[in-house]
């Protein structure tokens, strides 16, 4: 049976999170991006392992017991790695061995802001009281710095531009929800980002980036940028434009073992799609189904989960730094792998299990359903 399947599985996942963990000299609950990670030479991956870590176990409620002090001591470890302006770096990276773009400016933008995104997501579930301090999101509430920015979007590559927009857009609902004085201006900017993305939206898929009608690896990124995107319209209640042909393109994909980033990715957009909708539900339900038997069944030994079988993983943004080999264990696609599970049993079988679903947009968001 599949749910008694899931919940074995997360008890040898919570035990794997734990053997990344006892890190010596620092605070308890800090993890090891994998049992590989060598930290005399890359002490900085402390902290992508401890957030990915982090917001695993919250997810398979393996942070329920912990005290308050326990809690408290890990989000001020988090904080410790907090710039003044409330951005979040990983401590140790060379620029140069860094790229995203030919500009590093923009590079820098995106490494800062997906770490920083994750990084407030695992205090969060520590310390859901703490004030974030996002001081370095003003120049974007400055609308004409917006739009210049938005303007510079490389729809060539949808999939880092989604998660450019889902990383700021998670910023300016933080902000919304922290800063009454700064209301009127988050909200021009949200609406700017909405004006954005109607312009640009491709009616025949429902997502944006160029070159999609070739079909292969451009459709399928522009997929993987875009369920980012949808996580604004998810967060604030608004109709997705084109959402049905998100799921015929979804629905055409093989239900089988992808990457870590891909297999949440569909999954989030079926899920999301069936609460607005339950367009095709006997054909998404079978798919699923599918996609958590493919899933499961690569659970490795030490109970992680790997990235891919094939090729190595790297801390997105550092070409030049720490790596694991392919079908290495790690946090990170401990946790995504485990979004996707989650959300699959919670479709199938509501409230089976009480997940603990991120509520900051980004990977591990789920609109809640009662909300849609």
């Amino acid at each position: 049976m599949l749910q008694s399947q899931i919940d074995q599985a997360a008890g040898r996942s919570i035990a794997f999170l734990h053997s990344l963990a006892g890190v010596d000299g620092q605070p308890e609950g800090v993890m090891r991006i994998s049992t590989e990670l060598d930290l005399g030479r890359w002490p900085g991956m402390l902290l992508p392992g401890s957030y990915n870590g982090i917001m695993a176990l919250d997810l398979l409620g393996g942070l329920a017991d912990w005290p308050e002090d326990r809690r408290k001591a890990l989000c001020h470890w988090f904080l410790r790695q907090r710039q003044s302006d409330g951005i979040f770096q990983i401590p140790g990276i060379d620029p140069s061995e860094t790229f995203k773009k030919p500009d590093p400016v923009e590079t820098k933008l995106y490494m800062d802001y997906h770490v920083t995104n994750y990084s407030l997501g695992a205090i969060e579930a520590l310390c859901p009281d703490e004030v974030p301090v996002l001081d370095f999101l003003d120049e974007m509430l400055d609308p004409l710095r917006l739009k210049a920015w938005l303007s510079d979007r490389d729809l060539r590559d949808p999939w880092q531009e989604g998660n450019n927009i889902v990383n700021l857009a998670s910023f300016l609902l933080l902000k919304l929800k922290h800063d009454p004085d700064a209301r009127d201006a988050v909200e021009a900017a949200i609406k700017i980002l909405f004006d954005w993305h109607e312009r640009l939206q491709e009616p025949a898929t429902g997502f944006w980036g160029v070159g999609q009608a070739l079909g292969g690896t451009p459709l399928l990124h522009a997929m993987a940028g875009s369920m980012h995107n949808y996580h604004l319209w998810y967060a604030l209640d608004r109709p997705l434009p084109y959402q049905h042909r998100a799921v015929d393109y979804v629905l055409g994909l093989k239900p089988d073992w992808h990457s870590a980033c891909i297999d949440v990715d569909t999954v989030d957009l079926l899920i999301h799609a069936q609460q607005a909708s339950g367009y095709r539900k006997d054909e998404v339900d079978q798919w699923l189904r599918l996609k958590l038997e493919a899933i499961l069944e690569q659970q490795k030994p030490d109970g992680g989960f790997a990235d891919t079988n094939h090729s190595i993983w790297r801390q997105d943004g550092w070409i030049g730094g720490y790596f694991d080999w392919p079908g290495v264990s790690t946090s990170f696609a401990t946790w995504f792998r485990w979004i996707a599970i989650a959300m699959i049993d919670d479709h199938l079988w509501p409230g089976r299990r009480p997940w603990r679903f991120r509520s900051m947009i980004g990977i591990g968001y789920r609109k809640a359903p009662n909300n849609g």
